[in-house]
């Protein structure tokens, strides 16, 4: 190993020869071919790829005569895999007995090698620089031989990664406690693992112009709209950027209106919930090194469902999913609210009740707008930094410090009791959104609309309510309004919006995604279920499923 006076020494000289142009040094050697020289095809390995510490050439003999060489990364490969099934087998290989009417052997070595010696099952041939730079900077381990203009590169791709846990941003009761990781390969058997069907279709490749980031498109052949996977498709192809790191990049790329604050894709970190979304007739997309898949196209509706509204029943899951609703009101429009109340309409409210909180407000010397901001933003910061510090003293942190605080403002004079109660309530609320980024849009928007009660009462706050609105109407995913499933009275739509419905009144799928087969189950009228569950258990003459396909059926309703 150099000292390091000698690698600075080594670099500086390097700086020295190099063009200075970044683009000519960028393109050096990349176009050209493979030379029938093993001597010459390595300079120009080194002069393209540079000095790298965990760059490898492995210079070996093979049948004791022909000249052969391994390049490949140390860090991104399987050592044991490279000695044990490429280097054993060719060095241990016999050159055969060559007759008179056969080819020379040097002619077809590499093929030989590839279909009789190597036991590797991925691989593939590459004949310029360029190819093979990116194989090696993938994970590839490159086979060159001496007098031959082409090479072969191994798939013996090996890198560190973390056991599969349960997402900590989606917490389920009732379900699966798989998570997806960082690695792409193993994101897409837990896909296939509960969709095992010959129907799926992956398409993959690189992203980013530094960083080729392997990026995969995922959607069920006969169910998704081509149109749409075509559509997905084409804003990836259209990202110029340098470096793609993690799946949330190509989001801000591929997004409607990337200025508004509502999300138009969903993001999740549970391959039942992404297999889910498959099903419907939606595209997935995952990039190699993030933990994330989107989900597209994304409506509204879909950033307040969580998987345990359908491992439950429905009666439990409309329950839990119209709870979340009053949570989403609550977080956006109760400290508005409150503000407009108690400065221009008190005579709203209660004469006991108003009476309690003029007495509470009575030594606080801020107005009521200036009052619940100001608690706001202390509750954002605490909860910022709750989220930064490490898990064991967050947890502590958010407990002491809201009780800390909020008896101390009060006790202070600060803040009233009424708006400690009215900012908690708020706070609660918000985090009863299973979305993340919903949460956030809906923080945000929660400042303007404080501000508007404070300047017109509740006259702002129904302005404030008016363009949210209207944006939201404004908005699309893919070319499906954001408020599609919610302002349209159809059947497919309602079962599974605000409320949840049994899963036999689901038998379609959501019409706005236009998918190629719209039926998940047949038809059967909702007392036929109910006559079931009455039935004694034994009983033949329950009552078929209908034929969608009968041209009788609306005939006999």
């Amino acid at each position: 190993m150099k000292k390091w006076s000698e690698t600075y020494q080594a670099y500086k000289d390097q700086e020295k020869s190099s063009s200075g142009s970044g683009e000519a040094a960028a393109s050096r050697g990349f176009s050209l071919p493979l030379s029938p020289s093993l001597d010459d095809n390595l300079a120009k390995i080194e002069q393209a790829i540079g000095v790298n510490g965990d760059l490898s050439v492995r210079n070996f003999l093979i049948a004791n005569r022909f000249k052969a060489a391994l390049v490949f990364l140390s860090s991104m490969t399987d050592q044991n895999g490279i000695r044990e099934n490429v280097l054993k087998p060719l060095m241990q290989w016999q050159e055969p007995e060559v007759k008179d009417d056969e080819e020379p052997l040097r002619e077809h070595l590499l093929d030989r090698l590839w279909n009789e010696t190597i036991y590797i099952s991925d691989g593939q041939k590459c004949s310029e620089i360029s190819r093979l730079f990116d194989l090696v900077s993938s994970g590839y381990v490159v086979l060159l031989l001496d007098q031959c203009e082409q090479s072969i590169a191994f798939a013996m791709r090996q890198i560190e990664k973390r056991g599969i846990e349960q997402p900590q941003t989606e917490q389920v009761i009732r379900g699966a406690r798989e998570g997806f990781i960082e690695l792409l390969d193993t994101n897409l058997a837990l896909i296939r693992y509960r969709l095992q069907t010959p129907d799926l279709k992956i398409e993959t490749g690189p992203v980013g112009q530094r960083t080729q980031s392997r990026v995969a498109v995922c959607y069920i052949q006969g169910i998704t709209d081509p149109e749409l996977v075509s559509e997905v498709m084409l804003r990836i192809s259209k990202i110029n950027f340098d470096g793609i790191i993690d799946a949330g990049y190509i989001e801000q790329f591929i997004e409607d209106q990337p200025i508004s604050p509502f999300p138009q894709i969903q993001n999740t970190e549970r391959p039942d919930k992404t297999v889910a979304a498959l099903l419907e007739g939606r595209v997935v997309i995952m990039v190699d090194g993030s933990s994330f898949a989107l989900i597209i196209p994304a409506l509204l509706d879909q950033f307040f469902q969580t998987i345990d509204d359908y491992s439950e029943r429905f009666i439990i899951g409309s329950l839990v999913r119209f709870i979340r609703l009053i949570a989403l009101l609550f977080s956006l429009f109760f400290p508005s609210l409150y503000v407009s109340v108690i400065s221009y309409n008190p005579e709203l409210l209660p004469t006991d009740f108003a009476v309690a909180i003029s007495g509470g407000r009575a030594g606080v010397p801020f107005p009521a707008v200036l009052e619940v901001f100001i608690m706001e933003v202390s509750m954002e910061i605490l909860r910022e930094a709750t989220i930064r510090l490490p898990q064991m003293i967050g947890g502590a942190l958010s407990i002491v410090g809201v009780l800390v605080v909020g008896q101390a403002a009060v006790s202070a004079g600060l803040a009233s009791p009424i708006t400690v109660v009215i900012v908690a309530l708020t706070t609660i609320g918000s985090f009863a959104t299973p979305a993340y980024n919903v949460a956030i849009a809906l923080r945000m928007l929660r400042f303007p609309l404080i501000f508007l009660a404070g300047l017109f009462g509740l006259y702002g706050v129904m302005i404030g309510a008016v363009f949210i609105i209207n944006h939201l109407l404004y908005l699309e995913s893919f070319g499906r309004p954001y408020l599609l499933s919610l302002i349209t009275g159809m059947r497919e739509r309602l079962t599974d919006t605000l409320f949840r419905a049994p899963l036999w009144w689901m038998n379609r799928r959501p019409s706005h995604l236009h998918p190629i087969d719209a039926t998940r189950a047949p038809y059967r009228k909702t007392q036929s279920y109910i006559d079931g569950i009455f039935q004694s258990k034994g009983n033949s003459n329950e009552q078929e499923p209908e034929n969608l396909n009968d041209p009788n059926r609306n005939r006999r309703r």
